[in-house]
């Protein structure tokens, strides 16, 4: 299944779009499950159920299928059941992309990636289980764990978009045809990735850390011997206007210098969901941060995510 999309272009002058096969179709797919189990392992920590399994991995509290468990065992164990399912989905993606592809074929090597990262998402869960660094765990090891944890996620969810996106017949990269393109974009990328950090340090500390009322939250903040947990709800807010601001300014240039059927809706979409993040971030701290909201907030930066890898392959195609 060799894409011909670009000796088309020259042909007919048309525009490159998209083509949706059967395997395009599922690798979608996979990216929409592999989201949802991210947010649900959010829901994992924002509840406090890292521990539902105890210091037991892959069993559960010493059983493969817990027996009368609690509600924080059964989402724990949900959790365990649904990124392992996604382990399967991933694996059938690469299988796939090699039955489907030729060599060398840029969506064979972004699954290869995916099953890579999956697995290192599998040990760094079982890393945080077996050290416990997970429940009110406060130790600056599990801050090291989560933000490894975070990198590792979005490198996935950026793998497996960029298979869906290649296997949807959308053209090879050139890296070394994009000229200034493509620092801009990895530096775009490389910003996402400490703005991601940074959220997800600051949810474990709005977790470990509640505030009573807003008053109370921006004293805490702001005292000098406040945890670097807490110190983050300040950084973090600073870090997204900078990143953010960023990623706009990329998406604007490349809406007005780049032309093409490609990336023009995904600037115009990573700019929609830039600003969305800036209102929820203030809604956020508003709230004092209640955990439906920090699974919006974590979703909706899963999809920033993905339009800037996909921004970013359209720019250096």
């Amino acid at each position: 299944m060799k894409s011909h999309l670009a000796d088309e272009v020259v042909a007919t002058g048309s525009p490159i779009r998209p083509r949706l096969s059967g395997f395009a179709i599922y690798a979608w797919c996979v990216l929409v499950y592999n989201l949802a189990v991210v947010a649900w392992g959010a829901f994992v920590r924002a509840t406090g159920s890292g521990a539902g399994c105890g210091n037991h991995w892959p069993l559960c509290n010493g059983v493969a299928i817990p027996q009368s468990p609690q509600l924080a065992t059964i989402i724990e164990f949900s959790h365990r059941l649904t990124a392992g399912l996604s382990t399967l989905a991933v694996i059938g993606l690469a299988a796939g992309s090699f039955r489907v592809f030729p060599p060398k074929h840029p969506a064979r090597r972004a699954a290869v990636f995916a099953v890579v990262f999956t697995f290192l998402e599998a040990l760094i869960g079982a890393g945080l289980v077996l050290a416990q660094k997970v429940a009110q765990d406060q130790s600056f090891a599990r801050v090291v764990y989560l933000s490894v944890h975070l990198i590792n996620t979005f490198l996935l969810v950026g793998a497996i978009a960029l298979t869906a996106w290649w296997a949807s017949g959308t053209p090879r990269m050139a890296w070394k045809q994009a000229g200034n393109w493509r620092w801009a974009a990895l530096a775009g990328l490389l910003a996402t990735l400490l703005l991601g950090v940074s959220g997800a340090v600051t949810a474990l500390g709005d977790t470990l850390y509640p505030s009573k009322s807003l008053a109370e939250g921006l004293r805490s903040d702001f005292a000098p011997t406040t945890n670097l947990l807490i110190r983050f709800r300040i950084y973090h807010p600073l870090i997204a206007i900078l990143v953010g601001g960023y990623l706009g300014t990329l998406a604007i240039l490349a809406m007005l210098r780049r032309s093409g059927a490609l990336v023009r809706p995904l600037a115009a979409t990573l700019l929609v969901l830039i600003a969305t993040q800036w209102a929820l971030g203030a809604l956020d701290v508003v709230l004092l941060a209640p955990f439906w909201l920090q699974l919006v907030h974590l979703l909706l930066a899963d999809l920033l995510w993905v339009a800037a890898v996909l921004m970013s392959a359209a720019l250096v195609s």
